[in-house]
């Protein structure tokens, strides 16, 4: 189970000589009164600190030892809490007797947590400090931490053994925080706008709302196959067609497929649907969205990603095909025609299904030639209807949808259209996606006769969309793989995911 045995034993035979001494080395509670950033706030006026013990200002903080410096009848500890890093000076004189000696020096080391009570003073170099008048463990860690100066460095073990990462990088910390503020803004933003929180099935007798490969699982009591959501859409319109009006749901979904730096096979992300507005609509609340954002979490505008330089404040929009040309460098006359499209791409060097037809190959020298060219926010419009089954024709264009995707730092954060709300339209729809299912499309979408019904009864014009949490995560902490801003992504399982670090101490 644990690799470096020999530290483990010692670290254990500490504890249980703990346990002898009377002391428990896993405490159940403590008397924590403050937090290190507040004890560092409240007692920023150094210069006027005396660095003698004042009752007024006694204080008792709690975080895990991350540097230990002994020297004779005094030494020097770090301790750090969620947010905070705090200098301890803890002096022989100051603690029980015998306790410095016996206990301290000799039982107590890095990793393990404790709890201090003491006065604030100001070291020589000028460092606010906490002077201990108590210290106490409250657990013995058996496991030595990595070594300080390297943390950890692998990737894959940082992933593995999130526990570990959290505990060796502050920044990493500060980034999950980050994720929940913006999920808790996300959450508070729709709801200021009038919109109305559910919750839809997770297990679907059919894999519906986007075109993706399920993971399938199987529910005894009913004794049939589920599907585990890929997207909660056609139970949020439902929603829209018993009667309310604007609704959103923060939501898991899962996709059977690879994992790459920007796709997990579990992922966030909110969808909302809006009666009686546009995908237009979606764009203004779109942007007040990334401003409420930003104001809150008190962001820049500019922003770096990478190499890259976002300015979020700079959103344009672009007609898809209209892309081709101006952005991807696609000649026009190639750009429309389904023969000279699929000869482009093929002199490219892209491998493409000579049955694709000319919508799908439009989405394919789109994802070729455009896609990554997209810096600053770019709502593409206007796609093809044969890439878009759920989405609502274009009223002067029957070949094309009322849709758009978001793009930034060349990454789609959102997808969005002004929804399909006519029955046999979508019925047709759904029987194409069928075709192509049976032609080999794995991820074509399938039949949902139920939801062809609710359409029956009038859906009122409806516009929804989709943001990426995660991808969204990434772009505002300037990460680069969807694993840096999910606390436990998937990994591909090896023999022994343990990795037990030497300590130095």
């Amino acid at each position: 189970m644990f690799k470096n045995k020999k530290y483990i034993q010692q670290r254990i035979e500490k504890a249980q000589q703990l346990k002898e001494q009377g002391y428990n080395p896993y405490c159940n509670k403590s008397k924590k009164n403050t937090t290190i950033v507040k004890f560092l706030n409240v007692n920023s006026d150094v210069e006027t600190l005396e660095n003698k013990r004042d009752e007024n200002r006694l204080y008792t903080v709690a975080g895990r030892i991350k540097f230990f410096r002994l020297m004779g009848k005094a030494s020097f500890i770090k301790i750090e809490d969620e947010k905070g890093i705090l200098q301890a000076y803890i002096a022989r004189d100051n603690l029980p007797e015998g306790f410095y000696n016996t206990i301290f020096k000799k039982l107590i080391e890095v990793g393990d947590i404790v709890e201090i009570t003491g006065y604030p003073f100001v070291t020589g170099h000028g460092e606010l400090s906490i002077h201990a008048t108590d210290i106490k463990l409250l657990t013995k860690a058996i496991s030595p931490l990595p070594e300080k100066f390297h943390g950890i460095v692998d990737k894959e073990l940082r992933y593995r053994q999130r526990y570990l990462d959290l505990i060796m990088n502050s920044q990493v910390r500060k980034t999950f925080h980050i994720r929940s503020k913006v999920i808790s803004l996300t959450r508070r933003f729709f709801e200021d706008k009038g919109f109305l929180e559910v919750e839809t099935p997770m297990m679907h007798p059919i894999a519906g709302g986007a075109n993706a490969k399920p993971f399938v699982t199987h529910h005894n009591a009913l004794g049939v196959d589920r599907f585990l959501r890929i997207a909660p859409e056609l139970y949020l319109k439902r929603l829209i067609v018993g009667g309310f009006e604007a609704v959103f749901e923060i939501n898991r979904n899962f996709r059977n497929e690879g994992m790459d730096a920007t796709h997990n096979p579990e992922f966030t992300s909110i969808e909302f649907y809006w009666a009686y507005k546009t995908y237009k609509d979606l764009i203004v609340i779109t942007k007040e969205y990334f401003e409420y954002l930003f104001e809150h979490l008190e962001l820049p505008t500019k922003l770096p990603y990478g190499d890259l330089k976002v300015d979020f404040s700079n959103f344009t929009e672009i007609p898809l095909i209209e892309s081709l040309t101006t952005i991807g460098g696609v000649p026009k006359d190639i750009a429309n025609d389904k023969n000279k499209a699929y000869d482009y791409l093929i002199e490219k060097g892209f491998d493409v299904n000579k049955e694709l037809n000319l919508g799908q190959l439009q989405g394919e020298m789109f994802d070729a030639f455009v896609e990554e060219k997209l810096i600053d926010p770019t709502f593409i419009t206007m796609y093809p209807v044969e890439i878009s089954p759920l989405a609502r024709r274009n009223d002067e264009n029957h070949h094309l949808t009322d849709r758009f995707e978001l793009f930034i730092a060349g990454r789609e954060i959102a997808n969005a259209f002004s929804e399909l709300n006519d029955p046999l339209d979508q019925l047709s729809r759904f029987e194409d996606q069928m075709a192509a299912k049976d032609a080999g499309d794995d991820e074509a979408h399938e039949m949902d006769a139920d939801f062809v019904n609710a359409l029956s009864y009038g859906m009122a014009p409806t516009a929804g969309q989709g943001i990426g949490i995660d991808r969204l995560v990434m772009m505002l902490t300037n990460e680069h793989s969807i694993r840096d801003v999910l606390l436990f992504p998937a990994m591909k399982p090896i023999a022994n995911e343990i990795d037990i670090h030497e300590d130095e101490k």
